[in-house]
């Protein structure tokens, strides 16, 4: 059973270890226990009782940012960051958020069809975005949903 908790202060070290498998240059403790606090829609998503995945997502005004999600590498293409997402969204939606942003590496194709599956469009390109393993830098894909259709 999929359930969907809020991210608590108590989660930070669990979201970590996913963090450092799933992405390629992770954030560290400190960036993730700096994305707290009322401005923020932070959710965890659990199967059964094992934590899979969790987004971070900051909110000013009546737009909102998804800085990070992040599914368990272990867990992916079962469906959980679509779930993940759309829960999101709909907690946004509730707090009267009209636009949801997002950047993602144009590298990260499964990601990208996903967010264009839930209505993502792109809005333009962010040169040299992402840092990578190396010196070199990574664009990104500025994209956006309109939450209020």
């Amino acid at each position: 059973m999929l359930t969907i908790d809020l991210l608590q202060d108590k989660d930070i070290e669990q979201i970590l270890h996913i963090e450092k498998k799933a992405h390629l240059v992770p954030w560290t403790l400190s960036n993730l226990k700096n994305c707290q606090g009322d401005q923020y829609v932070n959710l965890l998503l659990r199967q059964n009782t094992q934590l899979v995945g969790f987004a971070i997502c900051q909110r000013v005004l009546d737009e909102a940012t998804l800085l990070n999600i992040a599914i368990d590498p272990l867990q992916q293409q079962q469906g959980y960051g679509k779930f993940l997402l759309n829960e999101l969204i709909k907690k946004l939606q509730q707090q009267k958020i009209a636009t949801l942003w997002l950047e993602v590496r144009v590298s990260n194709e499964k990601a990208i069809k996903l967010y264009e599956r839930l209505n993502f469009k792109r809005k333009g390109q962010r040169k040299d975005y992402y840092p990578t393993q190396t010196k070199l830098r990574e664009d990104a894909w500025v994209m956006a949903r309109d939450l209020t259709v």
